[in-house]
């Protein structure tokens, strides 16, 4: 963990008391930090900062520091308190004049294992907002013309996550694809071909045959977000059915593994939100759509025609669900706990809820990867047919309610 953590001492105080004081309670909890004393000249440096206030009589000693720490850090600020020596009783006036200035803040205090945890949190979340600055995520194309509420302020995704998008028209990509057409893919496209799912032979024949167009495009999709400095994007993919007569799955399925937020359909929100879970758990996430919900029970069935192959224990690839052409995966992920997640465009709402992943199924009638989702409280499905974000969501692995409204926040 990358923590810092800066003192408050009154010089009333025995300095000797103190520093004993401070060496059992900052052993007691047990992580990693570096105690950087009454030197703030790198405050906010770090992934997480936290000012341990040591001692009652500093409410004036922070007030005279607080114009040099806002210069050098936007996030809370973070009150670290033992309960000895007036402490707490300082940390609340300090909270309460933060709160007046309208500046966030937090006392950190209780056990050794709450605070322990409660830090452990705040350092993922802190190193998490590290990576999303100076991020820069590709539009190419526009979003589909059915994503009609999913409006995205450039602007306040610039401020508040400090994420850049950047529009790339789709005939950037059509170049990159078309100048690959005499590179033979063959080789390349036979290492999917075993994956080929057990359809009828025309339908199998066909998918192997999409293989090398396939691999094509995901070259393609590497390059523009290799030209463009991207770490993540989002593709308007079904232009492609009639462009170039395939489907970007493979493309997005390999991308997201190796590192790359790859999201479906232009839909920026969704983007989003898979970045904001990169940042955190090291995935993408699954962007599908609900295809049916019982509100009385919490099942849900979620579904798309691909996942990251990295979430998956085996996959099979199958033929574009709405189109029949191209290939389509469809991924197979250990039961579990999930979280399911949106962040609006306009990042003025969100949903998270976790849930158990019972089942991945194979109907022939839906979008190829399904999964069968029961939500731990039915009541969070009256969100979804009464208030919804958009259509598509982001299904994580483990239950990380508690850190994506940390990173909300």
């Amino acid at each position: 963990m990358n923590v810092a953590i800066y003192t408050l001492t009154s010089p009333l105080h025995d300095e000797a008391a103190v520093s004993a004081v401070t060496q059992e309670f900052l052993g007691s909890l047990n992580i990693e930090y570096s105690l950087k004393g009454s030197d703030y000249a790198d405050y906010g440096s770090s992934a997480l900062s936290l000012i341990y206030v040591r001692t009652g009589g500093t409410e004036s000693v922070f007030n005279q520091l607080l114009p040099q720490l806002q210069k050098q850090s936007g996030e809370p600020f973070y009150l670290l308190t033992s309960g000895k020596s007036n402490s707490l009783a300082a940390s609340m006036e300090i909270l309460s004049f933060l709160r007046q200035k309208g500046l966030k803040g937090e006392i950190l205090h209780g056990s050794a294992d709450y605070i322990r945890q409660r830090i452990e949190v705040l350092a993922r979340v802190g190193e998490a907002r590290r990576r999303l600055r100076g991020a820069r995520l590709g539009i190419v194309g526009e979003p589909s013309d059915w994503l009609i509420s999913s409006v995205t302020d450039a602007d306040r995704v610039r401020e508040h996550l400090g994420i850049e998008l950047v529009s790339i028209p789709m005939s950037d990509l059509l170049r990159e694809y078309h100048a690959l057409e005499s590179v033979p893919m063959q080789e390349a496209a036979d290492e999917y071909a075993s994956f080929v799912a057990p359809l009828n032979a025309s339908d199998a024949t066909a998918i192997r045959q999409s293989l090398p167009d396939a691999t094509r495009l995901y070259i393609a999709l590497r390059k523009v977000a290799e030209t463009n400095g991207l770490q993540g994007l989002t593709i308007r993919c079904f232009d492609l059915l009639t462009a170039i007569h395939n489907t970007g799955c493979i493309a997005l399925a390999r991308l997201n593994s190796e590192g790359f937020v790859a999201g479906c359909e232009g839909d920026v929100p969704a983007m989003l939100s898979m970045m904001i879970a990169r940042s955190l758990l090291g995935v993408s996430g699954f962007q599908a759509n609900p295809a049916h919900i019982d509100p009385q029970t919490g099942e849900m069935l979620f579904a798309h025609c691909t996942i990251p192959f990295n979430m998956t224990h085996r996959y099979e690839l199958d033929t574009h669900f709405e189109s029949g052409i191209g290939v389509g995966v469809r991924g197979y992920v250990d039961a579990g706990p999930v979280t399911i997640f949106k962040v609006s465009g306009l990042l003025d709402r969100n949903f998270v809820a976790e849930g158990t992943l019972e089942a991945c199924q194979a109907e022939g009638d839906l979008c190829r990867t399904q999964q069968v989702i029961r939500l731990d409280h039915p009541s969070d499905t009256s969100y979804f047919l009464t208030n919804p974000i958009g259509n598509h969501h982001v299904i994580l692995p483990g239950h990380v309610k508690e850190l994506l409204d940390e990173i909300l926040k």
